[in-house]
């Protein structure tokens, strides 16, 4: 099975619904591995609502499996047993890939999981009430697996530490840039307008919640008059101060205008498990300043500001060095070289390696 034409089914749940971190994850792999010749991908979707969406949003060719199924009611059987198998819902498969933590147990397929990081091992109470069982379901997942997936060496250290996996069983499929990031354009009037976006300001990417330690970032700008407005992308945030600008959940193409607009991109974040918006941000010739963790440190590559994490003061003199001090035409070229070393493209075939080896 190890050689020919690879079946693979993909989680495809990931893809319904607004698309933050993992979604678009889910969604450029597939679409990426729906144009490779030695692979048959077709996906599933676990939900009640909206399963037939699947189909729509699935790249040209691709395949929708499965019926109305609760998500939740699965999860309490397979903490049970491996039981039902996930051929009841889409048929037998090469390979079955949980694409957001949860393996679907199997009676025959290798069964591939993406572990995206570990941070709800140390702070489970962070999780809402409907996630309470996913630290027992990825442990159950990931012994259950052929091969894991992480999107870094430092996710991939702690999956082995923590999980008690042998390192063999661990690939690192690096996450990828789109190309469009390097066209990317500040954005025009008429986009600052509809998102009322000041002139200058500094930026942060990804939904509100702990792990991201706004707090942090909030008092440090707040220390800091003189500093420029403080734009926050995703969803859940609320504004605090009439220097702080939530804009909501963006499109692709309206994401790309502010990154590439901003003074500054910071990423305060207590634990990640890659950080994609560091590389985007590098690809649109952004600034990057980022805590000084494992994940951000080492797919930052030395192009970014390291701040250790809960430096007040650190925090702020990164943020006022990124706008006193403009990058020289050399920085800015080797932060895109080193952007451009991250494609989606990369991803799918380390991911396929990965199949490759569950199913030998």
């Amino acid at each position: 099975m190890a050689k020919g034409r690879l079946r693979v089914l993909l989680d495809g749940t990931p893809l319904l619904g607004t698309r933050t971190g993992v979604g678009r994850y889910t969604s450029a792999l597939a679409e990426e591995l729906a144009s490779m010749p030695e692979v048959d991908m077709r996906a599933v979707a676990f939900t009640l609502r909206g399963w037939r969406r699947l189909r729509r949003v699935l790249p040209h060719g691709s395949r929708a499996r499965g019926m109305p199924v609760s998500a939740r009611l699965l999860r309490k059987c397979w903490l049970r047993a491996p039981l039902p198998p996930i051929e009841v819902f889409a048929g037998f498969t090469d390979v079955v890939h949980g694409t957001n933590f949860v393996l679907p147990p199997s009676l025959r397929a290798a069964g591939v999981l993406t572990i995206h990081d570990l941070a709800f091992l140390d702070a489970p109470d962070e999780l809402p009430p409907s996630d309470r069982e996913l630290p027992e379901l990825v442990r159950r997942s990931a012994q259950r697996a052929a091969m894991v997936c992480t999107p870094s060496q430092a996710v991939a250290d702690v999956v082995a530490e923590r999980l008690g996996l042998p390192v063999e069983r661990i690939a690192v499929t690096p996450l990828g840039v789109d190309p469009a990031w390097f066209a990317a354009r500040p954005p025009g009037e008429h986009v600052r307008k509809r998102l009322g976006l000041p002139e200058e300001y500094l930026l942060f990417v990804g939904a509100a919640g702990p792990r991201k330690r706004l707090d942090w970032l909030l008092k440090a700008h707040e220390s800091a008059p003189d500093l420029p407005p403080l734009v926050l992308a995703g969803p859940g945030h609320t504004a605090v101060s009439d220097r702080v600008r939530p804009v909501g959940y963006l499109s692709d193409v309206d994401l790309r205008n502010v990154v590439a607009g901003a003074s500054a991109l910071v990423l305060p974040s207590r634990d990640e498990g890659f950080g994609l918006p560091v590389l985007e941000a590098m690809a649109c010739d952004v600034p990057v300043i980022c805590s000084d963790v494992p994940a951000l440190r080492e797919v930052a590559g030395g192009h970014a500001t390291l701040v250790p994490f809960g430096d007040l003061e650190a925090m702020r003199v990164a943020l006022s060095a990124a706008l006193q001090e403009p990058p020289t035409p050399a920085t800015l070229t080797a932060r895109r070289t080193h952007a451009a070393e991250f494609t989606w493209r990369r991803c799918a075939e380390t991911t396929v390696a990965a199949y490759r080896r569950a199913t030998s």
